[in-house]
């Protein structure tokens, strides 16, 4: 994956505020809300209708980590707008990256933000300005395992990077033991499991070993496992069925998914911390954007490294990656209302109800809406 300079982000919201959102609910609930009633929408939800309509199918692909979220985001967005379907096809987050660059959708989902040559290749469908990056989603990674009876293993950087290079192979292995005072580590194999497919949670899980565990993880980052043999599946839901059905198995997912498998607790600082969508917000908030970009993208560089007390820095920031200019005006609609509807409080907290993930800072959302509105459409223009 290409690397840009980073650049701090300024003036940015409170990670306390940003973790608070989590359990804010909406007032004002109105007889003539579209989502009154719906089924997972908390109460007092809103959309905003008050743009213009939208009318049409509008096709969306990428990022599985976002499937349980992009549905009811869809769902929400439908129930609000009539005459519109959406479509997302989780097939990762490289297959979405690559449709939208070949002009097969109008967004992408991505865990993992734009290179500079899928930027440069974008601008034939994009315009001369390209595609660019919008945060949607943010919501840590959990390293999960199938060990009965055991809810919690406390795993150092070094000894997770060792447990998916295959070095270290047994959960009573000394290394592990070590760390987990009081817990009863079972005389077993680890069957460590990674995703087959070109996955944003891979560069992102890649990411956080190369950065946190340099000497013993030193394959360059990618959304493509760059280690041959081991067990593999396809998208999020595979490596977790994976999982449950292989005691001793552990694997990298979107905290969504794991259901009632263990979790680990990562070394952050001096302290182990669990994964939580608080520390995921934390861990965001400290973090600096890319530099060298278009002025409306926001690809967030996550710190790795960060020793920020609470923390949990193994996180994934999904995008949205849209086109600055599109040949529809249906189109350049569509993208405004969806995604500003998916980053707005009331999609926000959908995604909080339905995924658990954390809720955009009002800073980065207000980044987001000044980045949408400046998307312009080749008819648009005409008129």
């Amino acid at each position: 994956m290409d690397r840009f300079v980073k650049t701090p982000r300024s003036t940015r919201a409170g990670a306390a505020a940003l973790a608070g959102a989590l359990v804010l609910v909406l007032a004002g609930c109105g007889s003539d809300n579209p989502l009154e009633g719906r089924p997972g929408v908390p109460p007092g939800v809103e959309i905003d209708t008050s743009g213009p309509d939208v009318v049409g199918t509008f096709a969306g692909a990428g990022a599985s980590s976002i499937e349980a979220a992009m549905d009811a985001w869809r769902a929400q967005f439908q129930g609000a707008h009539l005459s519109a379907t959406v479509n997302y096809d989780p097939i990762g987050s490289g297959g979405g990256r690559r449709q939208l660059i070949a002009g097969g959708a109008v967004f992408a989902g991505s865990d993992q933000v734009l290179t500079a040559a899928e930027i440069d290749e974008s601008r034939a469908v994009c315009g001369p300005d390209g595609a660019i990056d919008l945060p949607i989603y943010v919501s840590p990674i959990a390293v999960t395992f199938n060990l009965p009876g055991i809810d919690v293993v406390n795993l150092s950087p070094d000894n997770l990077a060792r447990i998916f290079t295959g070095d270290l192979t047994r959960w009573d292995d000394p290394a592990l033991v070590a760390d987990n005072p009081g817990v009863d580590l079972p005389d077993l194999g680890i069957t460590p499991v990674h995703r087959s497919d070109d996955s944003g949670t891979t560069a992102n899980f890649v990411d956080y070993l190369a950065a946190t565990a340099p000497d013993v993880w030193t394959w360059p980052v990618s959304g493509q496992w760059p280690l041959t043999g081991g067990d593999a599946a396809q998208g999020t839901s595979g490596v977790i069925n994976a999982v449950q059905q292989t005691v001793g198995a552990v694997t990298y997912a979107d905290a969504s998914r794991v259901g009632d498998l263990g979790t680990a607790a990562i070394r952050v600082g001096g302290e182990w911390v669990g994964v939580s969508a608080e520390g995921s917000a934390i861990a965001v908030d400290a973090s600096p954007l890319y530099e060298g970009r278009h002025e409306h993208d926001l690809a967030i560089a996550v710190d790795r490294t960060t020793d920020v007390p609470g923390a949990y820095p193994l996180v994934l920031v999904s995008f949205a990656m849209v086109c600055m200019q599109y040949e529809s005006e249906a189109d350049a609609n569509f993208v405004r209302q969806f995604i500003g509807f998916v980053v707005s409080e009331a999609g926000q907290q959908v995604a909080a109800h339905v995924a658990g993930s954390a809720p955009l800072s009002a800073r980065l959302a207000d980044d987001v809406h000044a980045s949408l509105a400046a998307i312009t459409s080749v008819e648009g223009a005409a008129q």
